[in-house]
């Protein structure tokens, strides 16, 4: 993720949208740590979250280790440039954010602690960047698919920024709106931390904890 000097921290104009392409990208078949298919189709009764939490290497296998989460994929989401090549996202010209779909058995794991995942394990104060990794596809974001998921991100939100607030930490920056077209990202991103066990990842959280999910309410 350190691959190009030139970092864009400002959403682009319209007029310097890539027009990408009507096809696809090639993409992973089947999950290379879970054994389930990418692309689905996904078990009945499953449901699906997208967040953005900086570098989506990293991002990608904090939620694979969650216990009831039936596949990860690493994308592209936010931004106006249909089907995104990598090189094109970290130009700075699409307008998308580097994101991870997670599919998941709520009979297991809740939404909630989805989201106590997602805050404890970047930090979401840093507008356009993670760390040393700079530009808007790097942004926090959280990209809700219905009521409940808004709700429970907002409500999380305050929490959690009630508590970095108590730490000194500044506001938090994470954009909350509604899922837009998710794009899979190349084959070679998908569970990249798991091919290359010593693959850089620049995610640092911020030493706070999140209790979103265990009865405690923003102040």
């Amino acid at each position: 993720m350190l691959f190009f000097s030139r970092k864009k921290a400002e959403m682009p104009a319209a007029e310097d949208i890539l027009p990408g392409r009507d096809a696809p990208i090639r993409t992973a078949v089947c999950h290379s740590v879970l054994g389930t298919d990418i692309q689905g189709p996904y078990p009945e009764g499953t449901e699906s979250a997208v967040f953005g939490m900086g570098c989506f290497w990293g991002a990608e296998r904090k939620f694979w280790e969650v216990p009831g989460v039936h596949v990860t994929a690493a994308g592209y989401a936010g931004g106006q440039t249909p089907n995104a090549t990598y090189e094109e996202v970290c130009s700075g010209l699409t307008g998308h954010n580097e994101v991870v779909l997670v599919v998941y058995d709520p009979a297991r794991v809740s939404y909630e602690m989805l989201l106590k995942v997602f805050w404890e394990s970047h930090d979401p104060t840093q507008g356009m960047r993670q760390g040393n990794d700079v530009g808007t596809q790097y942004r926090s974001g959280i990209y809700v698919m219905s009521d409940a998921q808004r709700d429970a991100a907002e409500a999380s939100k305050a929490q959690f920024g009630a508590a970095l607030k108590a730490r000194g930490f500044a506001d938090i920056t994470t954009e909350i709106v509604e899922a837009p077209e998710f794009y899979f990202a190349e084959d070679y991103h998908q569970q990249y931390l798991a091919k290359h066990v010593n693959g850089y990842c620049g995610l640092g959280g911020t030493g706070v904890a999140c209790a979103i999910g265990t009865g405690v309410a923003a102040e």
